[in-house]
């Protein structure tokens, strides 16, 4: 018996569906909420979370690569790359980099608003912290100062020594105990 992955009831013959981009197997009862999906050989599929390995290997590893693999070969929604992962994140501090680079160029903001075709009360509040850029005009800014206004470089890591194996940082790294 398996469970269905919406409601939680005991079913023995689960129907693939996909609901918001997921494929789930459900109950005959939840199968309305979403798209029933066509499998063609039903002994082959495996799940994301399966823990046999429809390939014949060991090791919960390699069964795990395997049906992701597998999923993803299928075409089932298994995309591998995070969706912001080319987005690059903006610095916190950007306002501070719009009105210093405004102020080194020796414009008002009503003069900047007017080269960038935007109001002056969005260069205003964009200086104030009180709005953050669109992708568009974050461009523009970088273009016309030639700054950079992502979060990329800016990270002030100079007190910090990860000791961690990897080299990357831990929780463990950066958080004191309060024993």
């Amino acid at each position: 018996m398996v469970q269905c992955e919406m409601c939680g009831t005991e079913t023995t013959d689960p129907s693939r569906i996909k609901v918001e981009g997921a494929e789930l197997d459900v109950c005959d009862s939840c199968t309305d909420f979403g798209t029933e999906l066509q499998t063609e050989e039903e002994s082959s599929t495996s799940t994301k979370y399966s823990t046999s390995s429809s390939s014949g290997s060991s090791g919960s590893n390699d069964s795990r690569s395997t049906s992701t693999t597998t999923t993803t070969s299928s075409g089932g929604g298994g995309r591998s790359t995070d969706i912001y992962e080319d987005v690059d994140e903006l610095g916190q501090d950007f306002d501070q980099r719009i009105r210093s680079a405004r102020e080194r160029a020796d414009l008002t903001q009503d003069e900047l608003a007017r080269t960038l075709n935007e109001k002056a009360s969005l260069i205003r509040k964009l200086e104030r912290g009180e709005t953050l850029p669109t992708d568009d005009l974050q461009r523009k800014l970088e273009a016309h100062f030639d700054i950079d206004l992502s979060a990329g470089g800016d990270v002030d890591t100079d007190g910090w020594d990860g000791d961690s194996s990897a080299g990357g940082y831990t929780l463990g790294d950066m958080v004191e105990r309060k024993d």
